[in-house]
């Protein structure tokens, strides 16, 4: 396993925006193939980049043998469209670096939990307005932020936007609004009883997604709080938070569901 730092500048980044990857690597016992790759984007109310979603999760993807990224973008004072940009760019980082990784630069899925999940969708609602950028393979959505509507978390898009938040940048970032056709299909789990961003911004995009038969699959949990990463001691808060174990699941779940589509 090889693993690198590199830094991400964009128009507006902050000295900390980077991007760190796990790659797996070939040798005499394990010969080299091309392998899919998850970029990950940790959430955080876009005033920080959570390290419980970021390492803790990554890893078991890593186990499953997955290449992963994970870009820990600008946040708050930074302003929308910086980490997009910087999620763009890194994205043709990794397309540049793609022979010298074994990376299947048609099998990049993209993941979030949380504010970071906007990111992840935000990828998938705008990356055919980059011509350079090539359709992720999928999104692997954990409780995000997807409305700026009734059900909003209206933290999330006021860090993000800031002097530009405005109706129509409101609506810009309303994800459930931006579906196409070109929208990548999804894996998305929820809690039902969040109450921090409400199961609303996952069922909004799912039926958003519905319209233009995208494929979805989505799990809803009964009970949960909000930001559960892994759900277990592997991501737990140092008071104890975030163990969850029946919503563990849900690697389980995405690990199948990426199988099945890989």
């Amino acid at each position: 396993m090889t693993t690198e730092t590199f830094n991400i500048k964009v128009a507006g980044s902050m000295p900390y925006a980077r991007l760190n990857t796990f790659i797996w690597d070939e040798s005499e016992e394990m010969p080299k193939v091309k392998r899919p790759l998850i970029f990950m984007c940790p959430g955080g109310g876009y005033e920080m980049t959570s390290d419980r979603e970021a390492d803790p999760i990554a890893l078991q993807f890593v186990a499953m043998g997955y290449n992963v990224a994970i870009l820990r973008y600008s946040v708050a004072p930074a302003e929308y469209p910086v980490a997009l940009n910087e999620a763009f760019y890194a994205l043709k980082l990794i397309y540049k670096k793609s022979e010298e990784w074994s990376v299947d630069i048609n099998k990049i899925y993209v993941q979030g939990c949380s504010a970071g999940g906007h990111l992840a969708a935000s990828i998938g609602m705008f990356w055919h307005e980059d011509k350079e950028l090539i359709k992720p393979a999928g999104m692997i959505l954990c409780y995000p932020v997807i409305t700026s509507g009734e059900f909003a978390h209206r933290g999330s898009f006021e860090a993000l936007l800031k002097s530009c938040y405005t109706p129509e940048m409101l609506k810009r970032n309303s994800l459930e609004l931006q579906v196409t056709e070109n929208t990548p299909k999804a894996f998305i789990w929820h809690t039902y009883t969040d109450d921090c961003v409400p199961v609303e911004n996952s069922l909004l995009l799912i039926q958003s997604m519905k319209k233009y038969d995208i494929p979805v699959e989505f799990h809803m949990y009964p009970q949960g709080g909000h930001g559960l990463s892994t759900c277990d001691e592997l991501s737990m808060c140092p008071n104890g938070y975030g163990v969850q174990k029946e919503c563990s699941s849900w690697l389980g779940l995405v690990k199948t569901w990426l199988r099945s589509e890989d």
